[in-house]
């Protein structure tokens, strides 16, 4: 008799779950999994050599706790980039964006509390909501995957949710969302809840450095109950790193550290995205060039007969696949040519990283394949 998870005391509500997660496989092209697809320039990785060295030094002491100097220049750098000023007190830091996020619904959710996310968008919102006895609710997005404010209203009045996550660029579709969107739905939330502190409005802001607006990180700006997370993966090429922080009232910054762990920032990790930190405009370079691309691949996309939506992120969801298993048929049409896309459960839509310029031939060159293919089939049909 075969032993398996279903064997184990789960918790109920985990029970049927899988865990997140993109296929890696070994094909030429992988443009899946929302990568930066440059490599580390050699300064920099020269420099977090030196900076690891040192902090390999003093490895047989704790970490900063606090990581007071990552902070800081954490704070400097959206200071800079963002058009407003935040200090020391105003950032956490943490591994990666989904550590600031599970640290969140800790601290302001868990058991008989509920999280709202307007989906589809990032699955992680859900599955940490679970995984911390968070009670799950869906909230609506528009046929064109805008967050329409009048519909999230209402389900936010109903609900009353403790948690709101607002993704902007969102994954897995690129769209943003404008300032007055988050207004009026952290007004509503905050309605919703009258009578208590209120509810906690995260803007999950992984990919704002590929956006063509603004930070919404200004909001927080006298409203206690914001947050703005980010990440260093996408725009600083860090994903192996797992560096990911949140801007938020000082009071949120109290909050999260009552459940982080002791010491959950390595010396390393620290040292690591120090460096990384100083080498921004190179790093920024590289987005301006994703940018660039992530364009091209709309524009040709189009050109082919796709229909795409509008993208703010270093990605691009493309179709659509009209009929039961269409978008998956065409991934595997696109992967038996070498290039691997995403194939995000978005029914009649696939999702295309930004590569580099030869990889995002490669695609190119793949979905015309397969719209001569579809055309020539049509006329002989």
């Amino acid at each position: 008799m075969t032993f398996g998870i279903d064997d184990l005391p789960i918790r109920d509500e985990l029970r049927g779950k899988s865990p997140y997660g993109a296929p890696q496989l070994d094909v030429p092209v992988r443009l899946n999994t929302n990568e930066n697809p440059y490599p580390l320039p050699e300064p920099l990785v020269e420099r977090i050599a030196e900076r690891v060295r040192e902090a390999a030094r003093e490895l047989n002491r704790y970490p900063d706790r606090d990581a007071v100097e990552l902070r800081t220049e954490l704070a400097r750098y959206l200071t800079r980039t963002a058009g407003y000023e935040v200090a020391l007190d105003n950032v956490w830091a943490a591994n990666g964006s989904n550590e600031v996020i599970q640290q969140l619904l800790q601290t302001f959710a868990g058991p008989g509390r509920t999280a709202i996310g307007f989906e589809p968008s990032y699955s992680m919102h859900g599955l940490i909501s679970r995984g911390t006895g968070t009670g799950w609710i869906s909230g609506p997005r528009g046929e064109d995957f805008t967050i329409d404010v009048a519909a999230a209203g209402a389900v936010i009045a109903e609900h009353r949710p403790d948690v709101v996550f607002i993704t902007s660029p969102n994954n897995p579709t690129g769209t943003a969302v404008e300032a007055d969107t988050v207004l009026a739905l952290y007004e509503a939330a905050q309605s919703a809840r009258a009578g208590t502190a209120g509810a906690i409005v995260v803007v999950d802001e992984a990919y704002v450095e590929f956006s063509h607006r603004p930070s919404l990180l200004p909001l927080i700006e006298g409203r206690p109950n914001l947050v703005v997370s980010r990440t260093m993966s996408k725009a600083f090429g860090a994903a192996g790193l797992r560096l990911g922080y949140l801007a938020a009232h000082p009071a949120v910054v109290d909050a999260v550290q009552l459940v982080r762990l002791p010491y959950h920032l390595s010396a390393v990790t620290q040292a690591t995205a120090l460096a990384a930190l100083e080498h921004t405009d190179t790093l920024l370079g590289y987005v301006e060039q994703l940018k660039t691309e992530r364009d091209r691949l709309v524009g040709e996309l189009r050109a082919i007969g796709y229909e795409v939506t509008e993208s703010d992120a270093n990605f691009v969801q493309f179709g659509r696949f009209d009929g039961e298993g269409a978008a998956h048929e065409v991934w595997q049409q696109i992967l038996d040519r070498g290039v691997l896309v995403r194939d995000n459960g978005v029914p009649g839509w696939l999702r295309v990283t930004a590569g580099t310029p030869a990889e995002n031939d490669a695609f190119l060159e793949a979905v015309r394949a397969l719209m001569k293919e579809r055309s020539e089939k049509e006329q002989s049909a």
